[in-house]
């Protein structure tokens, strides 16, 4: 890693703090909206433009990952340095951290028979658990 390479050292503030510590306690992933609504709901005063910033920011740390969901973008708190996928219920946001050997060895190969190289890939399954498919 260079220097170019390091995360930014960010100022720590409340705000953050409140944001991270609030992503922690979520058992799955959640919205950025509703992360505010909890935080508030827990007595802090916090713009819904700071938690987007903050979230963003723990994205960019590698302390949070960020999944686009049929609602929109979702949150979730993973300190896992290990390259995973999730699997998520629709309808509860219950997550598994899932490998997938096939995902990557699939990915590699077709970037390899068009020419592409440095490749990353995003993939996540998204269906209803047992609980909420009612089995």
């Amino acid at each position: 890693m260079t220097d170019d390479d390091a995360a930014p050292q960010r100022r720590r503030t409340w705000q953050r703090d409140a944001v991270r510590e609030a992503l922690q306690q979520q058992p799955g992933f959640v919205t950025a909206q509703e992360l505010h609504r909890l935080i508030e709901d827990g007595g802090q005063r916090i713009g819904l433009a700071t938690v987007y910033r903050a979230l963003a920011a723990l994205v960019d740390d590698d302390l949070a990952d960020t999944i686009r969901a049929e609602d929109g973008d979702r949150y979730r708190f993973c300190a896992t340095e290990d390259h995973h996928h999730h699997l998520m219920c629709r309808r509860c946001g219950a997550t598994v951290e899932i490998t997938g050997d096939a995902v990557e060895l699939w990915a590699a190969q077709i970037a390899a028979e068009h020419g592409f190289t440095q490749v990353t890939h995003e993939f996540d399954v998204f269906g209803l658990c047992r609980a909420c498919a009612g089995g």
